[in-house]
């Protein structure tokens, strides 16, 4: 039986995860902070897909909650085949207007959480010969848009490189590329969405279905869609400074805090 192990599994991308990998027969590792939350997706991927379903509670901004999750993956009497990492956020406001320790708790998740869940996840991997990791970035890893887009480029490189390294090990490693996808992400982060074009939405399910399938054929870098693949195109053509403008602009209309 094939177990894989999500991170920021209660919603979004991560929930969307669940539900393919849970429909192809994958025993899951849910990991997120709400655990009640986590519980009730746990009941229903149970009951609608007969896969067995365990919850991990754990908050990766903190040394505890990455250990948590390093430990489970380490695990050789339950070993995890595939890994998503998948947890994240958004910042309500640029540069200066946050504060350096949300920008810190930002690189915490996104870096050293995704740093550390991959080698222990890799080092397992290697001893068996077979595995998979996905790191989910963002097109944002493609253009000058703060520390957001700064921490998803390093994954974007991590993971390539560590791809290269790990080559005919068994291990495969894909950094995934999602423009703006219907999720809670904005509202989470207190973001409006009224200036996001309708033609720049992507629908979850079906981003995680172009990452598995791109998964399969060996890419180390997924970019779903053929819209935000010619934007990735036009992002590395055009003057990094006009895209910036942009980019700043689009998606950052600030409102009151959510959730």
């Amino acid at each position: 039986m094939t177990t894989s192990l999500i991170t920021g599994a209660s919603s979004g991308l991560g929930a969307a995860f669940a539900r393919r990998l849970a429909h192809e027969g994958h025993d899951l590792v849910l990991v997120a902070r709400d655990r009640e939350r986590l519980t009730e997706c746990a009941r229903e991927l149970r009951e609608e897909h007969g896969v067995s379903v365990q919850v991990l509670a754990a908050d990766l901004s903190l040394d505890e909650g990455i250990a948590a999750v390093e430990a489970r993956l380490a695990d050789r009497e339950a070993p995890v085949d595939v890994l998503v990492n998948n947890a994240g956020f958004g910042s309500r406001g640029g540069f200066l207007a946050v504060s350096t320790a949300e920008e810190l708790r930002m690189l915490k998740v996104h870096c050293e959480a995704v740093l550390r869940l991959t080698a222990a996840a890799c080092a397992a991997m290697r001893e068996r010969g077979r595995g998979w990791v996905v790191n989910v970035a963002s097109v944002a890893a493609f253009l000058p848009r703060g520390t957001y887009g700064a921490s998803k480029a390093w994954v974007v490189n991590f993971t390539e490189g560590t791809a290269r390294e790990l080559a005919g090990s068994g291990v495969r490693l894909m950094a995934l590329c999602p423009g703006f996808v219907r999720t809670e992400f904005h509202l989470r982060a207190g973001m409006g969405t009224s200036n996001i074009p309708n033609w720049m939405w992507l629908d979850a399910d079906r981003v995680v279905a172009a990452a598995i399938r791109d998964l399969a054929v060996g890419k180390s870098v997924s970019v779903p869609d053929l819209r935000y693949k010619a934007v990735v195109a036009l992002a590395r053509l055009t003057p990094r400074a006009l895209f910036g403008n942009v980019s700043t602009r689009t998606g950052r209309v600030y409102g009151p805090t959510r959730g």
